[in-house]
């Protein structure tokens, strides 16, 4: 396996997250305003790690904030390194917004900031563990990480999986707590962010629907990907992720993990093998050739770009989940 860059943070566990904790706990104290990002033409400096946290900030804050994201378009989020000046700009901030433990960098950054409002989306919604191949959806007890012969997509010592965005209903859940803590940093626009935030509420619920209502009749239940990311989509609607080689999507799947996956495609109708936008589709068009199945982008919405399926949250998801029915095919 070649070891560039990609492969090595792959490989680090990237993620010790806290499971439900209150949203008072993160002792959130209004802003005094001096000095922060965004001041000068009186707008809420807001920093946020990645594009799932900013894309909250902007829906929210709208018109009253300023948003600087950390991680710029087309880049990994677990790539991401923080130059000194993104550290001294991000000290600036009056609320910083991030997933913990997702990306090292940005946890070290924040610890130095000195920020008052720091939120945690980690903190916003229950965290669970999925396993990158089989049936387990988090519920049950003694899942710990390692099992499932390397396939795990368990991230550090608690075991759970941050990609809590994917799926609606839990991205809908943090939307609520990041609407509270910028209500409380901006006491002033408190009405409007909660208007913003019960409207992005109710498209986060009417686009949970539209996956229900979508991947109901189905005639395969089991999708293959590269990266392990969908656990909490496929618990929310009845299906079953097959990662190729858990949490790094370029590496080179084992022969037994090959010869595995071309038995559960065979066995659960798999037509399509999926790859991700921020990485290469090299491992997906390996097992595809070898298995005779197509292949297809399932975005785990890291990050926009270029390459994405569509300009914001709501379009690369409508996207993914025709790929989902055009894969899983229906009854």
């Amino acid at each position: 396996m070649k070891m560039d860059v990609m492969n090595v943070r792959r490989l680090i566990p990237t993620a010790v997250l806290a499971g439900a904790v209150a949203l008072g706990a993160t002792a959130l104290t209004a802003c005094s305003g001096g000095g922060a990002t965004g001041g000068k033409d009186g707008k809420l400096g807001v920093t946020a790690s990645f594009y799932p946290m900013q894309f909250l900030a902007e829906q929210i804050g709208k018109d009253h904030v300023k948003v600087d994201g950390l991680t710029k378009p087309g880049v990994e989020p677990h790539d991401l390194e923080i130059t000194p000046r993104q550290t001294a700009q991000l000290g600036e901030a009056d609320v910083i917004l991030y997933l913990k433990s997702l990306q090292p960098a940005v946890d070290k950054a924040v610890a130095q900031s000195g920020v008052k409002n720091v939120v945690d989306a980690a903190t916003l919604t229950k965290l669970e563990a999925h396993a990158s191949s089989g049936h387990d959806h988090g519920a049950e007890e003694g899942h710990a990480e390692g099992e499932g012969e390397g396939h795990d997509h368990s991230h550090g010592e608690s075991g759970t999986d941050p990609h809590v965005w994917l799926d609606p209903a839990k991205y809908a859940e943090i939307a609520k707590g990041v609407g509270a803590a910028l209500e409380k940093a901006d006491p002033a626009h408190a009405a409007d962010y909660k208007t913003n935030t019960d409207e992005l509420v109710g498209k986060l619920t009417a686009l949970d629907t539209e996956f229900k209502d979508g991947l109901k009749n189905t005639a395969s239940r089991t999708f293959i990907t590269t990266h392990s990311a969908f656990g909490y989509l496929a618990e929310r609607y009845g299906l079953d992720q097959e990662g190729i080689s858990g949490v790094d999507p370029e590496s080179e799947p084992s022969p037994a993990r090959m010869k595995e996956l071309q038995e559960v495609a065979k066995k659960e109708n798999v037509s399509t093998v999926f790859f991700e936008t921020l990485a290469s589709d090299k491992t997906a068009k390996v097992l595809a050739s070898d298995t005779g199945l197509k292949t297809d982008v399932l975005d785990p919405l890291e990050g926009i770009s270029d390459k994405s399926q569509g300009a914001d949250y709501f379009e690369v998801m409508r996207s993914n989940l025709k790929n989902l029915q055009k894969a899983l095919g229906s009854k």
